[in-house]
Protein backbone atom coordinates (compact mmCIF):
# COMPACT_ATOMS: atom_id res chain seq x y z
CA UNK A 1 0.00 0.00 0.00
CA UNK A 2 1.49 3.32 -1.08
CA UNK A 3 0.95 6.37 1.13
CA UNK A 4 -0.50 9.51 -0.39
CA UNK A 5 1.48 12.75 -0.57
CA UNK A 6 -0.16 14.07 2.59
CA UNK A 7 1.29 11.17 4.57
CA UNK A 8 4.78 12.24 3.51
CA UNK A 9 4.27 15.89 4.54
CA UNK A 10 6.58 16.47 7.52
CA UNK A 11 4.69 19.67 8.43
CA UNK A 12 1.53 17.88 9.52
CA UNK A 13 1.13 18.11 13.28
CA UNK A 14 0.48 14.92 15.24
CA UNK A 15 -0.66 14.45 18.82
CA UNK A 16 2.93 14.40 20.00
CA UNK A 17 3.43 17.93 18.67
CA UNK A 18 0.50 19.07 20.81
CA UNK A 19 1.91 17.10 23.76
CA UNK A 20 5.30 18.84 23.47
CA UNK A 21 3.68 22.26 23.06
CA UNK A 22 1.64 21.64 26.19
CA UNK A 23 4.66 20.79 28.34
CA UNK A 24 7.25 23.27 27.11
CA UNK A 25 5.77 26.17 29.14
CA UNK A 26 5.77 23.91 32.21
CA UNK A 27 9.28 22.52 31.61
CA UNK A 28 11.21 25.17 29.64
CA UNK A 29 14.35 23.02 29.77
CA UNK A 30 12.54 20.18 27.96
CA UNK A 31 14.31 19.10 24.76
CA UNK A 32 11.45 19.06 22.27
CA UNK A 33 13.29 16.79 19.83
CA UNK A 34 14.14 14.20 22.48
CA UNK A 35 10.63 14.26 23.92
CA UNK A 36 9.09 14.09 20.48
CA UNK A 37 11.23 11.16 19.32
CA UNK A 38 10.75 9.08 22.48
CA UNK A 39 7.01 9.73 22.64
CA UNK A 40 6.54 8.80 18.98
CA UNK A 41 8.48 5.55 19.49
CA UNK A 42 6.13 4.71 22.36
CA UNK A 43 3.05 5.60 20.31
CA UNK A 44 4.12 3.30 17.46
CA UNK A 45 5.03 0.51 19.90
CA UNK A 46 1.69 0.74 21.64
CA UNK A 47 -0.13 0.72 18.31
CA UNK A 48 1.65 -2.43 17.15
CA UNK A 49 1.06 -4.10 20.50
CA UNK A 50 -2.65 -3.39 20.17
CA UNK A 51 -2.67 -4.82 16.63
CA UNK A 52 -0.98 -7.97 17.92
CA UNK A 53 -3.40 -8.37 20.81
CA UNK A 54 -6.39 -7.97 18.49
CA UNK A 55 -4.94 -10.48 16.05
CA UNK A 56 -4.42 -13.03 18.84
CA UNK A 57 -8.05 -12.71 19.86
CA UNK A 58 -9.06 -13.25 16.24
CA UNK A 59 -7.02 -16.44 16.05
CA UNK A 60 -8.12 -17.74 19.45
CA UNK A 61 -4.66 -17.42 20.98
CA UNK A 62 -3.69 -16.02 24.34
CA UNK A 63 -0.55 -13.91 24.62
CA UNK A 64 1.36 -16.51 26.64
CA UNK A 65 0.47 -19.15 24.04
CA UNK A 66 1.71 -16.95 21.23
CA UNK A 67 4.91 -16.13 23.13
CA UNK A 68 5.68 -19.82 23.54
CA UNK A 69 4.94 -20.61 19.90
CA UNK A 70 7.12 -17.63 18.94
CA UNK A 71 10.02 -18.91 21.04
CA UNK A 72 9.75 -22.32 19.40
CA UNK A 73 9.52 -20.82 15.92
CA UNK A 74 12.67 -18.83 16.66
CA UNK A 75 14.44 -22.15 17.23
CA UNK A 76 13.20 -23.46 13.90
CA UNK A 77 10.33 -25.32 15.50
CA UNK A 78 12.22 -27.58 17.88
CA UNK A 79 13.75 -27.00 21.31
CA UNK A 80 14.52 -28.54 24.66
CA UNK A 81 12.32 -27.34 27.54
CA UNK A 82 15.44 -25.90 29.21
CA UNK A 83 16.04 -23.72 26.14
CA UNK A 84 12.49 -22.41 26.33
CA UNK A 85 13.01 -21.66 30.02
CA UNK A 86 15.93 -19.44 29.02
CA UNK A 87 14.15 -17.85 26.06
CA UNK A 88 11.00 -17.04 28.03
CA UNK A 89 12.81 -16.21 31.29
CA UNK A 90 10.36 -18.37 33.22
CA UNK A 91 10.46 -21.09 35.84
CA UNK A 92 10.63 -24.66 34.46
CA UNK A 93 7.27 -25.56 36.02
CA UNK A 94 5.59 -22.62 34.30
CA UNK A 95 7.01 -23.57 30.93
CA UNK A 96 5.87 -27.16 31.46
CA UNK A 97 2.36 -25.92 32.15
CA UNK A 98 2.37 -23.90 28.94
CA UNK A 99 3.60 -26.83 26.90
CA UNK A 100 0.97 -29.15 28.33
CA UNK A 101 -1.77 -26.70 27.36
CA UNK A 102 -0.36 -26.21 23.86
CA UNK A 103 -0.03 -29.96 23.41
CA UNK A 104 -3.71 -30.38 24.28
CA UNK A 105 -4.53 -27.88 21.54
CA UNK A 106 -2.41 -29.80 19.06
CA UNK A 107 0.11 -26.97 18.60
CA UNK A 108 3.17 -28.76 19.99
CA UNK A 109 4.36 -32.32 20.38
CA UNK A 110 6.67 -33.54 23.14
CA UNK A 111 8.74 -36.58 22.23
CA UNK A 112 11.79 -38.38 23.63
CA UNK A 113 14.99 -36.89 22.28
CA UNK A 114 16.57 -38.72 19.36
CA UNK A 115 20.00 -38.26 20.92
CA UNK A 116 19.21 -38.71 24.61
CA UNK A 117 16.20 -40.82 25.57
CA UNK A 118 16.18 -39.29 29.05
CA UNK A 119 15.43 -35.91 27.55
CA UNK A 120 12.25 -34.55 25.98
CA UNK A 121 12.20 -32.41 22.84
CA UNK A 122 9.37 -30.04 21.98
CA UNK A 123 8.33 -29.53 18.38
CA UNK A 124 5.82 -27.29 16.68
CA UNK A 125 3.14 -29.25 14.86
CA UNK A 126 1.78 -28.18 11.50
CA UNK A 127 -1.16 -26.54 13.31
CA UNK A 128 1.28 -24.80 15.66
CA UNK A 129 3.27 -23.38 12.77
CA UNK A 130 0.07 -22.23 11.06
CA UNK A 131 -1.29 -20.51 14.19
CA UNK A 132 1.98 -18.69 14.85
CA UNK A 133 2.41 -17.63 11.23
CA UNK A 134 -1.14 -16.36 10.90
CA UNK A 135 -0.78 -14.20 14.01
CA UNK A 136 2.63 -12.77 13.17
CA UNK A 137 1.66 -12.01 9.58
CA UNK A 138 -1.02 -9.57 10.79
CA UNK A 139 1.56 -7.54 12.68
CA UNK A 140 4.05 -7.80 9.83
CA UNK A 141 1.56 -6.34 7.36
CA UNK A 142 0.83 -3.44 9.72
CA UNK A 143 4.55 -2.76 10.19
CA UNK A 144 4.95 -2.61 6.42
CA UNK A 145 1.92 -0.32 6.10
CA UNK A 146 3.29 2.14 8.65
CA UNK A 147 6.80 2.22 7.21
CA UNK A 148 5.47 2.64 3.67
CA UNK A 149 5.37 6.39 4.40
CA UNK A 150 9.19 6.23 4.10
CA UNK A 151 11.12 5.40 0.96
CA UNK A 152 13.72 2.60 1.11
CA UNK A 153 16.59 4.98 1.87
CA UNK A 154 14.62 6.61 4.69
CA UNK A 155 13.72 3.23 6.17
CA UNK A 156 17.38 2.22 6.14
CA UNK A 157 18.39 5.50 7.75
CA UNK A 158 15.69 5.13 10.42
CA UNK A 159 16.87 1.60 11.20
CA UNK A 160 20.49 2.77 11.45
CA UNK A 161 19.61 5.65 13.77
CA UNK A 162 17.51 3.42 16.00
CA UNK A 163 20.34 0.88 16.13
CA UNK A 164 22.62 3.53 17.63
CA UNK A 165 20.03 4.32 20.29
CA UNK A 166 19.32 0.63 20.94
CA UNK A 167 23.00 -0.17 21.41
CA UNK A 168 23.25 2.46 24.12
CA UNK A 169 20.09 1.17 25.80
CA UNK A 170 21.40 -2.41 25.62
CA UNK A 171 24.64 -1.37 27.30
CA UNK A 172 22.68 -1.14 30.53
CA UNK A 173 24.10 2.18 31.67
CA UNK A 174 21.33 4.42 32.98
CA UNK A 175 22.45 8.02 33.40
CA UNK A 176 21.59 10.12 36.42
CA UNK A 177 20.78 13.78 36.58
CA UNK A 178 19.09 13.64 33.19
CA UNK A 179 17.26 16.57 31.68
CA UNK A 180 13.66 17.02 32.73
CA UNK A 181 11.10 15.13 30.70
CA UNK A 182 7.36 15.22 30.38
CA UNK A 183 7.33 11.47 29.92
CA UNK A 184 5.34 11.02 33.09
CA UNK A 185 2.04 12.69 32.29
CA UNK A 186 1.94 11.95 28.57
CA UNK A 187 5.36 10.81 27.37
CA UNK A 188 5.73 7.40 29.02
CA UNK A 189 2.02 7.07 28.58
CA UNK A 190 2.41 8.80 25.30
CA UNK A 191 -0.36 11.06 24.03
CA UNK A 192 -2.20 7.83 23.34
CA UNK A 193 -1.22 6.08 26.56
CA UNK A 194 1.65 4.06 25.16
CA UNK A 195 3.37 2.10 27.88
CA UNK A 196 6.44 -0.12 27.76
CA UNK A 197 8.50 -0.91 24.70
CA UNK A 198 8.28 -4.64 24.24
CA UNK A 199 8.28 -6.05 20.75
CA UNK A 200 4.90 -6.02 19.12
CA UNK A 201 5.36 -9.47 17.84
CA UNK A 202 7.93 -9.32 15.12
CA UNK A 203 11.18 -11.13 15.41
CA UNK A 204 11.60 -10.11 19.04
Amino acid sequence: MQPDDADRNPQRADRTDHHVARWLPVLPELDADVEGAVTRMLVVTKHLRRVREESLVGFGLQKHEYDTLHALAGRRGSARPSELVDDLAMAPASVTGRLEALERRGFVLRTPSRTDRRRVDVELTQDGWAAWRAAIDVVGREEERLLAVLDPAERRQLSDLLRRIALLAESGGAGTGCESSASGPEGASGPEGAGGTESAGGAG
